[in-house]
């Protein structure tokens, strides 16, 4: 009789403890918007529910689809999305913190057929891109995993290179190398609209750079697209990051303190006005290295201190009778300068051995505006506006012994965009959805860059040009839906520019067909075509009559038809297997008119682009390749990431041989995971790795003959390429801790990159008056240290 009353009454005290516990729990709120997702219109009447807490609370979505959840307890939690005609949603692992509210922008998707007995459930946050359009070849870029990976340093671009068929050509830049294209080939766009690189110590023509402009505390999720980009992307033939910046908290003013590798950091948000619909949301960054060498400390860096800031803001002004304005900017000012090293080994003593010294700066800049107007529920217009501004200057010196400073490389270019756009969205039905729009940017090209040409002795420009030229781009897009199970989208592509009239007209189609619940085989085919890099068309010869004519004015876009098969595998909730095979053409590349090996495909991946004359559009190209990624997501505090890729880039130049291409490694794999503790209740604890194994980079070998005797560096041009660094290896491993107190949220995370001080080569120089090889490594072992407050 005892047993049967103490067993009833333990229990219970177990439950209360458990509860008091709970109750004991720092509390947020959880809200946001609910909207369609192929009209983007606000739905009303969808359960938001938490399924993670006992009690299960809920809310139900305005007539402007808004909801709220309050006094949630900081964790992780899974939240279900419903509403009657709609496909179901599951949202997992959302991080609540004490001091920062979340606020969310969640889509569902309207069924074709409603059947009373079978619930549709998508589980969609990461399986597919938020582009209803693109099916294939995409994946949904999370700032979470950005900022949890290991080795990433907050930059969705060092993320990037952890997916299947994704490679960085070297640690000190973020440049990414997609299925063995260029990195000039990627596409960034923000809130729709076209961005230059987004990056610190950029150039004219190049996708990326040592440290990121963008930051992860301004962006939300994102789509990331490798292949077969549907028709709303174009002027690009590798890849298209389609970033979005958040909306800032509407409802409450929050502030954010961090320190790491990319900077000191202050951010704020907060509402603008007092319906609580409208927001701001302002963030700047700078230098940690720089601000350390200001207060007089050393970092180990020498003179050579990397110097840059950057800021990140946008407004979101939502009206009554007028629709939604967006105002958005991000900027950056970058400048660092490297002394002349006499030894001749150096990585900054190129071509003939002498000492130098080198400056380099940069200031990108880009400020944008849309409006997005709803004529009906299922009708809506979005216009866009933007303008930015891009300036990049390098002087390089020779320092002779005894004799004044000779400039022997001297760069001013400066180019401007202004951008106008319009985007016309009609959802018909659940099955059919059409999408129209036009682009136009008006470029501003102020151009300079003066050389001294090897075995000359004068400096000479290569480029001094004042022009205008102009980019007009139109599309549509139809996407159908034959049923929940099959659907496909058709669309065209158009661009022509103006500088020398090419055109392109470009035909894009994919499907995808749900095999079952949780299986799916996806198809996509399509044309896409980009510019050359802008300061090659201003290029001018010294060997025409008169000296100094455009030879390369007249070429046209480069060409790549894409065509990709693919079958995604979610074995559950929170883990999938994908996998796809690819093959790329490509033609119309930029090649030499005499017989040579170069073409413009092995160009991007560095500071500065060959400065080649007389180029015509008779190069080749070819991509084949397969990937596969197993995936768990987030799931009770352990995920993994497994991808591999196996490839094979080569092209052709005008001499007509087939050849590798210069991101041609062959193969890639990566294996990523973490676990998470929870420590206290309140506070987690959590561990990340990452480890990197790839085919080594290709290089052209030297001619050490011929540049003994002429005095610079000369390569084996017929043998490009030909040679392979050894295998790439990296381990990366990190440690976090976050602490949720009452007033403020506190997240530490240590991240040794490196941690086994791996020796990757990253480039040989050549001193040619001796004749020795040196080689520059990658990163070593680099401790990256991270602290961030937010209250």
């Amino acid at each position: 009789m005892k047993k049967a009353i103490f067993l009833p009454i333990a229990l219970l005290l177990i439950f209360s403890k458990g509860l008091f516990a709970q109750n004991l729990l720092p509390r947020q709120t959880i809200r946001g918007i609910i909207i369609d997702e192929q009209s983007n219109q606000p739905l009303s009447g969808v359960t938001i529910r938490i399924e993670t807490l006992d009690a299960q609370p809920s809310s139900i979505s305005t007539a402007a689809g808004a909801f709220s959840i309050s006094e949630v307890p900081v964790g992780r939690h899974r939240l279900r999305i419903s509403r009657v005609g709609y496909e179901e949603s599951v949202i997992n692992n959302i991080e609540v913190t004490s001091t920062k509210e979340i606020v969310l922008e969640l889509r569902l998707r309207e069924k074709v057929q409603v059947l009373n007995e079978v619930v549709v459930t998508s589980g969609k946050s990461k399986f597919k891109a938020l582009n209803e359009s693109t099916v294939v070849s995409a994946r949904q870029l999370s700032m979470d995993e950005a900022v949890r990976y290991s080795g990433t340093r907050n930059d969705p671009s060092r993320m990037a290179q952890n997916f299947a068929g994704v490679s960085g050509p070297n640690d000190a830049r973020n440049d990414i190398v997609i299925r063995g294209n260029s990195p000039s080939g990627v596409l960034w766009r923000m809130d729709g609209i076209d961005i230059p690189n987004p990056n610190h110590y950029s150039t004219v023509g190049s996708t990326g750079g040592p440290v990121t402009i963008l930051n992860t505390n301004t962006l939300k999720n994102s789509d990331f697209i490798t292949s077969a980009f549907p028709a709303q992307y174009g002027n690009a033939v590798a890849g298209v990051f389609d970033l979005r910046m958040r909306n800032g908290n509407a409802e409450k003013t929050e502030w954010l303190g961090q320190m790491g590798f990319n900077g000191f950091e202050l951010g704020v948000e907060g509402p603008l006005g007092k319906n609580k619909k409208s927001s701001y949301l302002i963030d700047y960054r700078y230098s940690l290295v720089a601000a350390i060498q200001a207060l007089g400390l050393s970092v180990g860096t020498g003179t050579a201190t990397p110097y840059y800031q950057d800021i990140n803001f946008k407004l979101h002004l939502v009206t009554k009778k007028h629709g939604t304005f967006d105002w958005f900017g991000l900027g950056g000012e970058s400048h660092i300068t490297f002394p002349a090293d006499s030894t001749g080994d150096n990585l900054y003593t190129t071509n003939d051995g002498k000492a130098r010294t080198s400056n380099t700066k940069s200031l990108t800049g880009v400020v944008g505006m849309t409006h997005t107007y709803f004529f009906t529920p299922t009708t809506s217009g979005k216009l866009t506006l933007a303008l930015s501004g891009f300036k990049s200057t390098y002087r390089e010196q020779v320092l002779p012994s005894g004799k004044p400073n000779q400039t022997v490389f001297d760069v001013d270019n400066r180019q401007t965009k202004a951008s106008v756009g319009y985007l016309f969205n009609k959802k018909f039905s659940a099955k059919n959805q059409l999408v129209i729009g036009g682009l136009a940017d008006f470029y501003g090209i102020n151009l300079q860059q003066q050389s001294v040409a090897d075995g000359d002795s004068v400096l000479r420009y290569l480029t001094k040009s004042d022009d205008r030229a102009a980019l007009y781009r139109i599309f549509f897009n139809w996407g159908h839906r034959f049923s929940d199970q099959l659907s496909t989208n058709v669309g065209l592509y158009t661009q022509l520019f103006s500088l020398n009239q090419t055109s392109s007209i470009e035909p894009r189609w994919n499907l995808k067909y749900q095999l079952k619940p949780n299986q799916s085989f996806n198809l996509g085919l399509g044309l896409h075509s980009q510019l050359q890099p802008m300061q090659v068309y201003f290029y001018k010869s010294q060997f025409t009559t008169p000296p100094g004519a455009l030879t390369n004015k007249n070429l046209d876009f480069v060409k790549s038809f894409h065509a990709v098969a693919g079958y995604d595998w979610n074995l559950n909730s929170h883990m999938r297997i994908k996998t796809e095979l690819y093959s790329q053409y490509i033609y119309r590349a930029a090649v030499e008119k005499i017989a040579s090996s170069f073409s413009m495909l092995n160009e991007g991946a560095g500071f500065n682009y060959a400065d080649k004359v007389n180029l015509i559009n008779n190069g080749q190209g070819r991509n084949l390749g397969w990937e596969i990624t197993l995936e768990r997501f987030l799931h009770k505090g352990f995920y993994y990431l497994v991808t591999g890729s196996i490839f094979r880039s080569e092209y052709q130049g005008s001499d007509g041989v087939w050849r590798n291409t210069a991101f041609n490694s062959g193969y890639v794999a990566n294996l990523l995971g973490g676990k998470e503790w929870k420590v206290s209740g309140k506070n987690t604890f959590g561990i990340d790795t990452r480890f990197t194994v790839a085919g080594g980079q290709r290089y052209t070998p030297f001619d050490i003959a011929a540049s003994k005797t002429l005095g610079y560096v000369v390569y084996k041009e017929k043998e490009a390429f030909s040679l392979q660094n050894n295998t790439y290896l990296r381990w990366d491993l990190k440690f976090s801790y976050t602490r949720n107190g009452k007033k403020t949220t506190q997240k530490w995370y240590i991240d040794l990159q490196n941690l086994t001080n791996r020796a990757n080569v990253y480039i040989r120089s050549l001193n040619p008056s001796t004749g020795k090889i040196s080689e520059i490594n990658q990163i070593g072992f680099f401790p990256n240290i991270n602290y961030q407050i937010t209250f």
